[in-house]
């Protein structure tokens, strides 16, 4: 939002107008056979000061209206919402350890085999590591190697397991970590029966996550966005002490997530990411479950291509 100021009144525009009935009233003093050429002098005089009068204030008025321009330019610049500088925004997809950055997030990324719809896919999946405080940690989206996130996540203690939803690649090492360090696990409760599709009925999160729902684990505050689209039950982590939102497969920089290699209900997937995700704040960190970091606002200007 911005705001212009209303242009200031010509200077000397009052005195001009007092200096020519001065000399009109001097011109009546005379005698009559020169009073005509008289006020033809006056009316000269008079011209010549409203056009001096002009040209003094134009470039002043000139220099105001330049700056006035310039200031609703400033008022406009959007803020830069560029993710480039972000540690996690490498274009490469080699599996390993990636952080902690200044937030203390850190990102481990593993191989796997994903199955859908009789297709099979060689991936590499994004599992993210939170620190909540100082004793521990938030794993998301555990995928294929629950060795290599454990040794990530060190010593601290593992204070949850979330998953964005129930596709093998976020929740893959789910209960070997969950078992591992005694923590619990969220998901949706639309995404039950895909879970046990994959690990069987015997441990089932304890954790029933939905949209507008929160957490709070350790010193951070966590709301939980409703993201259906990829799946019914698909929701996203935000942070907003972090400035940071954890997408799943909704939003990956440059495009909406695909599953496998196709849209599962690409209209709604669309609506979850324009009401829940860019409607963030635009230099809110969008972490997805496969390839780089993005911005809100950086995919907020790619969002009409997608419609």
């Amino acid at each position: 939002m911005f705001w212009k100021r209303k242009p200031k009144k010509q200077d000397g525009q009052e005195a001009t107008d007092s200096a020519a009935e001065a000399a009109v009233d001097q011109e009546e003093a005379k005698e009559e056979d020169s009073a005509e050429a008289g006020t033809a002098d006056a009316k000269a005089g008079k011209a010549d000061a409203e056009t001096g009068s002009g040209d003094t204030g134009a470039p002043e008025d000139s220099e105001e209206e330049a700056g006035r321009e310039a200031d609703a330019e400033d008022s406009e610049k959007e803020p830069e919402e560029d993710a480039s500088d972000d540690v996690f925004a490498d274009e490469g997809e080699e599996t390993g350890v990636t952080g902690p950055d200044s937030d203390k997030i850190t990102r481990v990324r593993t191989a796997g085999v994903f199955e859908f719809d009789g297709e099979k896919i060689d991936i590499v999946s994004n599992t993210w590591i939170v620190e909540a405080d100082d004793e521990g940690v938030i794993v998301i989206d555990p995928a294929y190697d629950a060795e290599a996130i454990m040794e990530a996540v060190g010593e601290r203690e593992v204070y949850l397991v979330a998953c964005t939803n129930a596709y093998s690649h976020h929740i893959e090492s789910a209960i070997k970590i969950a078992e591992e360090s005694e923590a619990p696990i969220a998901l949706h409760p639309r995404e039950m029966r895909a879970w046990r599709r994959h690990h069987g009925a015997e441990h089932r999160p304890e954790i029933e996550v939905e949209g507008q729902g929160a957490l709070d684990i350790g010193d951070l505050h966590i709301d939980v966005l409703a993201l259906p689209g990829t799946a019914t039950g698909t929701v996203g982590y935000y942070i907003s002490q972090l400035g940071v939102v954890f997408s799943g497969d909704t939003l990956r920089r440059g495009e909406p997530g695909m599953v496998g290699s196709t849209y599962i209900d690409y209209t709604t997937q669309l609506a979850s990411i324009g009401k829940a995700l860019l409607s963030l704040p635009p230099d809110t960190r969008v972490l997805p479950d496969r390839g780089p970091a993005t911005t809100a606002g950086a995919e907020s200007k790619n969002f009409d291509s997608w419609v």
